[in-house]
């Protein structure tokens, strides 16, 4: 092998790595800028869900919607955030409602009972109502707190 073609692969070589460093550098950039556009995103939607929580939470505090469908609301909120909110004792009101309640029908399914049927499970939802009020308007206060401590309420 001749110097000159010796120096012409060596060239081509540091070349070829040069190309392959620039792109790599690119592609690191794009992940940086993707990276922070889904912290972006999740700090947008923490915030939109935090917002309709603390709202929730206040028509709920002020009684100003039921105790289930608020209690429902919040719980579905909260999961959004963390999955392991409503297992915090201060929080569990909402999936003890929750769990009381889930299986009562809704919307389509509640218009198809009959006149009885609602009556039964209106009975049944005003009676877990009734015994969780207190619990609910105390996890309520809760969640106005935890939202005020937000993000360091979160650990």
């Amino acid at each position: 092998m001749t110097h000159t073609l010796a120096l012409i692969l060596l060239g081509l070589g540091l070349a070829i790595i040069a190309g392959l460093g620039a792109y790599a550098f690119t592609l690191w950039k794009e992940v940086q800028r993707r990276k922070a556009f889904q912290q972006d995103e999740l700090r947008r939607a923490h915030d939109n869900c935090l917002e309709n929580l603390e709202m929730v939470a206040s028509a709920l505090a002020q009684e100003q919607v039921d105790i289930t469908e608020g209690s429902w609301r919040c719980k579905v909120l909260l999961e959004i955030l963390d999955q392991s909110l409503t297992e915090r004792p201060d929080f569990q009101a909402f999936d003890e409602v929750h769990r009381r309640t889930r299986h009562l029908h809704t919307h389509t399914a509640r218009k198809a009972l009959s006149p009885k049927e609602r009556f039964r499970e209106d009975r049944e939802r005003l009676a877990v109502e009734e015994e969780m009020r207190e619990p609910v308007l105390k996890a309520a206060a809760a969640v106005i707190e935890f939202r005020r401590g937000w993000p360091d309420s979160l650990h």
